[in-house]
């Protein structure tokens, strides 16, 4: 079946052709498919930018097709071919696994900036496999493997494109082929980076130091990170280096949560006025959802989305209270948010092991169980590309008005954890659920106190990012109030790739947060 070819809005054209004469500056060539020598010259910045659904995703995907096309090999994180002469490299990717994840659902092989900033080392014997599997080198002949096993890492890579799968389809564990990490030693060629308004000027820094050609993919109306001042990486480039997509295209035109974001932009909408948009839009369209209390049962996998910290403390401990947790252990299946890792810099190579396998600070984390080890905790790292690991745990649980957390276990020394069934919208950013909640008592105190960020209320920043992490359904949290679950928590969900949704269950009882 013939896929039908896309239609470029007159602005998402416009931006196609500027990348196109950018990348061939970098010696590709995307009207005919071409590689050429590469150019010298200056290193190349461009950033495309616009708000939610005006098509910055569908240019980037189209962009992917075209530099694959013309022989561009794709870098995704897992596995890279050894480095020949005429070899042309892109690499995809996102400042969180949630981020990335979202593109891969989409057929855009994305990977973390931390999974392409450290590279897998392979066991000698195994990567013959790779090389195979890559198109580089002969059928290898491996002890211990018969050709059925190879037959299968082959039929999976076909299928899939990822070599720690097509390994895992043979019969081998991670451990047997990846013996480290090591930072990444060499450059490559175009980066992608998707999510950029999440981007620190460090870590701009260190991407153009791996990438000569560099297009960065981002929302103006997002928030800036921490410590930025209010602006984003892209803002503080020349004009004519930032591409703007301001339309809003026909298949996102009848999403009532994408009217609602691009409503904010209105100078003079007050927070009452949006809240009876809200209200408005709840009557008609089941995608809103003016909500009354919390529903704890999507705290498990969606957060709810808060500004205040006191907020998101309460709720974490009332969602903790319905479902009986001890304040000395954890329960299967409780959301957990990575914040660091404390490991000293002789370790450093269990670090680069547990960053690249997706335990980077703001990763969702879900908790299995007890490690094998005393302090050690058996993970599921949502949206990484390989998300069971065990690793030496860190668990804060924080109280209201204390301002000591409780640690209900730990490792000395590992990954540190906050929990995660409510999070702040500023660490929310790059990240999408099926559903979310918002909790818009804590948006109305942003509102009454009056505080802007880079000259617009911080109260509708807020907003907007909140609102466009979900995907299908918004819930609009107006009162303080939490649901009682309708059963316990579960991981058996999480042995389905991707993970099972989960659906709102209206329940008839209810608690005070």
């Amino acid at each position: 079946m013939n896929t039908p070819a896309v239609i470029y809005s007159d602005d998402q054209a416009a931006a196609f052709d500027s990348v196109a004469e950018m990348l061939r500056h970098a010696g590709i060539d995307l009207e005919d498919s071409l590689l050429m020598p590469l150019a010298s010259g200056k290193d190349q910045v461009m950033a495309v930018t616009g708000k939610a659904g005006s098509g910055k995703t569908l240019l980037l995907a189209e962009l992917y097709k075209a530099l694959q096309a013309a022989g561009v090999e794709i870098v995704s994180g897992d596995y890279e071919s050894r480095k020949r002469k005429d070899k042309r490299t892109l690499a995809i990717l996102a400042p969180t696994n949630k981020a990335a994840s979202v593109l891969r659902l989409r057929g855009v092989p994305a990977t973390t900036i931390h999974r392409i900033l450290y590279t897998p080392v392979y066991d000698p014997e195994y990567e013959r496999i790779a090389e195979w599997l890559a198109g580089n080198g002969e059928r290898p002949v491996i002890e211990g493997m018969n050709e059925v096993s190879l037959d299968r890492a082959f039929a999976f890579y076909v299928n899939n494109k990822s070599i720690p799968g097509a390994l895992a389809a043979a019969g081998l564990r991670g451990s047997d082929f990846i013996t480290g990490w090591k930072r990444r030693e060499e450059p490559l060629d175009i980066g992608f980076v998707d999510e950029s308004s999440m981007l620190d000027d460090k870590q701009f820094e260190d991407l153009k130091e791996i990438f000569p050609t560099l297009l960065l993919f981002g929302d103006p109306a997002q928030l800036a990170p921490v410590g930025q001042s209010g602006t984003m990486v892209f803002e503080k480039m020349p004009a004519p280096r930032v591409l703007n997509l301001s339309r809003i295209h026909r298949q996102q035109a009848d999403n009532p949560i994408l009217d609602l974001a691009h409503a904010l932009a209105d100078p003079d909408l007050t927070f009452e006025q949006f809240e009876r948009m809200i209200e408005d839009a709840s009557k008609t369209d089941d995608r809103v959802i003016w909500g009354q209390r919390v529903e704890v049962d999507l705290m498990a996998r969606s957060p709810v989305l808060v500004w205040r910290n006191a907020t998101r403390i309460r709720l974490i401990n009332a969602f903790r209270a319905v479902h009986g947790a001890p304040e000395d252990a954890l329960l299967e299946g409780e959301p957990l948010i990575c914040d660091g890792i404390e490991l000293p810099l002789k370790h450093r190579k269990k670090r680069l092991d547990l960053e690249a396998r997706g335990l980077i600070k703001g990763a969702q984390v879900i908790y299995l169980g007890n490690g094998r080890k005393p302090g050690f905790s058996r993970l599921h790292v949502m949206g990484a590309e390989d998300p069971q690991i065990s690793a030496a745990s860190i668990v804060k649980i924080e109280k209201p008005d204390e301002e000591e957390p409780f640690i209900p276990f730990a490792a000395r020394m590992g990954a540190t954890f906050l929990h995660g069934a409510a999070v702040t919208i500023h660490k929310a950013q790059g990240s999408q659920w099926d559903t979310v909640q918002v909790f818009a008592p804590d948006l109305y105190a942003a509102a009454r106190m009056g505080r802007s960020e880079a000259w617009q209320p911080l109260w509708k920043r807020l907003a907007y990012v909140a609102i466009t992490r979900a995907q299908e359904r918004l819930i609009w949290v107006v009162r303080n109030r939490l649901s009682k679950p309708t059963g316990t928590l579960r991981v058996d969900d999480l042995r389905a790739t991707p993970a099972a949704p989960l659906s709102l269950a209206v329940q008839e009882h209810e608690e005070d947060v």
